[in-house]
């Protein structure tokens, strides 16, 4: 049977090892991605690795607001689309206007 001093001995040798063969695997695994990213031509944006691509801790960039399909009768934006209609929309329609008179026209 094995003593501590020489199991001890034997874990010390095996975890030295098994740095080394960790360090030889990231080498490998670093090789084998740097001629994936050539042969794909991946970006460090294609891989979530650039400036504010969301990675982890960073906020995603949203979604750009819909263009505005209606204007209210003091300016106000909607794109008609899901969800509540803002409260101008709903008054007009209830003083029986229709939407077509605030259609944007021309991007406008």
């Amino acid at each position: 049977m094995a003593t501590y001093l020489e199991l001890k001995e034997q874990a010390e040798k095996l975890l030295a090892e098994a740095e080394r063969m960790r360090e030889q695997e990231i080498g490998e695994a670093i090789a084998d991605i740097k001629r994936k990213i050539e042969l794909y031509g991946l970006t460090a944006a294609d891989l979530g690795l650039a400036k504010n691509s969301g990675g982890p801790g960073m906020s995603r960039a949203k979604p750009a607001k819909a263009a505005a399909k209606y204007r209210g009768p003091n300016g106000e934006a909607w794109s008609g689309g899901r969800g509540r209609k803002p409260q101008w929309v709903v008054q007009a329609l209830k003083d029986g206007r229709s939407l077509e008179e605030f259609a944007v026209k021309n991007g406008r």
